[in-house]
């Protein structure tokens, strides 16, 4: 069992396209945990990406339940400088805003605006095209990666217990 549980994780993490601390949750649990809070989101992952570009140009972004709170996380960047976002998933007022500095976090970040510098669209715009495509679903997460030298969103959308992820053009 443990073995499967490993496969799953390397696969979901594989899937979605994006590095380890950005995908989303792959055990039961933590799906479990973000489905029912998604239930208090009131907020579109495009409408918070929208409202964290006050803070620079939003390069990812995603829900999570993070200390057993919901929270909707958007990375930034403006000029060199990246920050992460936490925008109310009630109000979609930017809640804070830190800078990053180091880490996976920098890392990621890094990886993310390579991708975001080649795009001719914006995440929230794909998003958006991703839910609209797909009846009933949520936007739960946008990743920007690149596809045969051609930037993309990975958009991870989240109906009932069902999830999916749809690749969206963004040049």
């Amino acid at each position: 069992m443990r073995k499967a549980t490993i496969a799953l994780a390397l696969l979901a993490a594989g899937i979605f396209g994006v590095s380890v601390g950005w995908t989303q949750p792959h055990d039961d649990k933590e799906r479990a945990e973000l489905m029912k809070a998604m239930k208090d989101a009131k907020v579109s992952l495009a409408q918070g990406m929208t409202a964290s570009a006050k803070e620079g140009k939003p390069i990812s972004g995603k829900y999570e339940v993070e200390d057993g709170k919901l929270q909707l996380s958007v990375y930034t960047m403006k000029g060199d400088k990246f920050s992460e976002v936490i925008v109310d998933h009630k109000t979609g007022k930017v809640a804070k805003a830190e800078t990053i500095t180091k880490g996976d976090d920098l890392k990621y970040a890094k990886e993310q605006r390579s991708a975001m510098e080649k795009a001719k669209r914006s995440l929230a715009a794909a998003a958006s095209d991703a839910v609209k495509a797909n009846a009933g679903y949520r936007a739960i997460s946008v990743m920007p990666a690149m596809k045969d030298a051609h930037p993309v969103a990975e958009v991870t959308l989240l109906k009932g217990t069902d999830w999916k992820t749809v690749s969206e053009k963004l040049d």
